[in-house]
């Protein structure tokens, strides 16, 4: 009863990185749109980069999430 609280408890805390990638994802567009409107002739290029930030930004959360995962369903 214990072992399966504690499991709980700790797939919990793993999914806070989901909320961290969240807010940073929201942060990188938002910059984005700041940087294109101020630029508008770079776009092309930071949209490059925005995607790429999305997508390290994005691993992380699935990363917390098979974490969470692990802890939930293993033992």
């Amino acid at each position: 009863m214990i072992m399966q609280g504690a499991k709980f408890i700790g797939a919990g805390a793993a999914t806070a990185g989901v909320a961290g990638s969240g807010a940073g994802i929201g942060t990188l567009f938002g910059s984005f749109l700041i940087a294109i409107s101020r630029n508008p002739g770079l776009q092309q290029e930071l949209f490059k980069i925005a995607i790429l930030g999305f997508a390290l930004s994005e691993a992380v959360a699935l990363f917390a999430l098979m974490m969470a995962f692990l802890i939930l369903f293993s033992l």
